[in-house]
């Protein structure tokens, strides 16, 4: 399922929310009818937490199936919520905090800033078991947030070269394409979350921008909330 909505106001959804295909990390303040659409539209449990003391969660962790890295700046208590709720969990070593805006992955890979050191690459792949490859997406170095990746498909930058999307196809082993949200923003991966259940994007996102992105990552219907 697909949905166009906001956050209280907010069409930044990747910025508040970390998802995978079990969970959705949420903030505590987000509104109950909100977690309950989340949690209807990408068929995963809803977690309340902040990290590192901030709602910015999308912007402060990235996972797959496997796990989670998070800030290594996360509280001794939020990282209590995270590993009780059954998550494995690794603090991402570095001077990085919003590694969700330098981290891209999914079950099969991961693309990752090239300022990214090895022993962080090491951490990433060891806690998120794929392979790690380094790129840039449009030229830019804040992969996270420039695209939007699923097990069945991705979303990328509209400036996305025939070259970044070609190495995104074999990191992330599924065919995707470039695109907007938002009525032209670029930041698919900030403005948009998804899994292999279902997506949502911000609520000004057009109709064309919609059949794009239900093109690239393999859905078939969206509806309309907020």
């Amino acid at each position: 399922m697909l949905r166009r909505i906001n956050l209280t106001g907010s069409p930044n959804l990747g910025v508040y929310i970390s998802v995978n295909d079990e969970v959705a990390i949420v903030p505590f303040n987000l509104p109950d009818e909100l977690g309950n659409i989340v949690k209807e539209t990408l068929e995963v449990d809803i977690i309340k937490t902040s990290i590192a003391g901030s709602n910015l969660n999308g912007a402060l962790s990235v996972g797959n199936s496997n796990g989670f890295l998070v800030s290594p700046y996360i509280k001794e208590r939020e990282l209590e919520i995270l590993e009780s709720a059954g998550l494995n969990v690794e603090l991402l070593p570095g001077k990085y905090t919003a590694i969700g805006n330098i981290i891209s992955a999914n079950d099969y890979g991961a693309i990752v800033s090239p300022n990214i050191e090895n022993e962080t690459v090491k951490v990433i792949e060891d806690t998120l078991k794929v392979p790690v490859e380094r790129s840039t997406i449009a030229g830019f170095n804040i992969i996270g947030s420039l695209s939007l990746v699923t097990n069945k498909g991705f979303l990328l930058h509209r400036d996305a070269s025939f070259d970044e999307i070609d190495f995104s196809n074999n990191v992330f082993k599924v065919e995707g394409n470039i695109g907007t949200v938002c009525k032209g923003m670029p930041l698919v991966g900030a403005c948009g979350i998804a899994n292999s259940q279902g997506a949502m994007v911000g609520q000004n996102t057009t109709g064309p921008e919609m059949a794009r992105l239900e093109e690239s990552l393999g859905f078939l219907d969206f509806d309309d909330d907020y």
